[in-house]
């Protein structure tokens, strides 16, 4: 009895949002914001990738904290930690990439092989990646650290095709663009498991908001469209602001309809 008492009270309420077409472009937006947002502080305020990365780890922490410590999902506060996730997975990633001199190859591959065993390991001990329901706080540690690496290895995947591939921003953003909708028409018509293709999509939408962002921050020489860190990142903090607010009203006024008799 006390086993099964002390299980209950380890069981949360869902603490992550439904899977919909909002939650993409709402990941995308934070994903983008989150490279725009990692650039203003390491480059334009020139705070640099070491200092900035402690600075964005810790704002990550926090917010972390305050979503674990949370009994069910509240909108505002994890979308919180995924932004803080994507800026601290920028300056993490530039700071292994050009401050250690590792390179965009050897990031990558370094980051892949974290975020691999973070999945193996989460499988094996939850015995699922489900993400449809993360009701156990172990899950949910799990699920965040899964985050983490993506987005990290988001940004030194961007970064590669952006700048070494030979691709540049625009190509770089067509190729994961397209890789992105092959996930999606896997989904739709084929039976591939919806687990392996959530975070296949989840990886792929974190380079894809690196190279845009790249995109929308760099001059028009570089192929970029010159919004620069600080214009960027207001634009897609309004965007995502919209987004919340949205999801969050159409949320409530669901909730509040009757219940159908019968």
């Amino acid at each position: 009895m006390d086993d099964q008492a002390s299980a209950v009270g380890r069981e949360l309420l869902n603490k992550v949002p439904a899977v919909t077409i909002f939650f993409w472009i709402m990941k995308i937006c934070a994903t983008t914001l989150g490279e725009t947002g990692g650039d203003l502080l390491s480059m334009t305020l020139n705070v640099g990738y070491a200092i900035s990365s402690l600075i964005l780890i810790s704002i990550f922490l926090i917010s972390l904290s305050g979503q674990l410590a949370s009994k069910k999902f509240h909108p505002v506060l994890y979308w919180s930690v995924i932004l803080s996730t994507s800026t601290a997975g920028t300056t993490m990633s530039d700071y292994m990439d050009r401050t250690l001199k590792l390179g965009y190859a050897v990031g990558s591959a370094i980051l892949v092989s974290c975020l691999a065993v973070v999945l193996i390991v989460w499988r094996f001990v939850e015995g699922s990646l489900s993400v449809d329901s993360i009701r156990t706080r172990r899950a949910e540690v799990f699920y965040w650290t899964a985050i983490l690496f993506s987005n990290t290895l988001g940004t030194a995947l961007g970064d590669f095709l952006a700048d070494s591939s030979g691709l540049g921003f625009i190509g770089g953003a067509v190729l994961i663009g397209a890789l992105i909708g092959l996930t999606t028409l896997a989904y739709y018509f084929t039976k591939i498991n919806r687990v392996i293709l959530f975070w296949t999509a989840f990886v792929l939408t974190r380079p894809f908001g690196a190279t845009f962002g790249d995109l929308m921050t760099k001059p028009v020489s570089k192929g970029g469209l010159n919004l620069g860190t600080i214009g960027s990142s207001l634009v897609l903090a309004v965007i995502l602001i919209f987004f919340i607010a949205y999801t969050t009203i159409r949320d409530k006024r669901r909730e509040a309809l009757p219940m159908p008799i019968g």
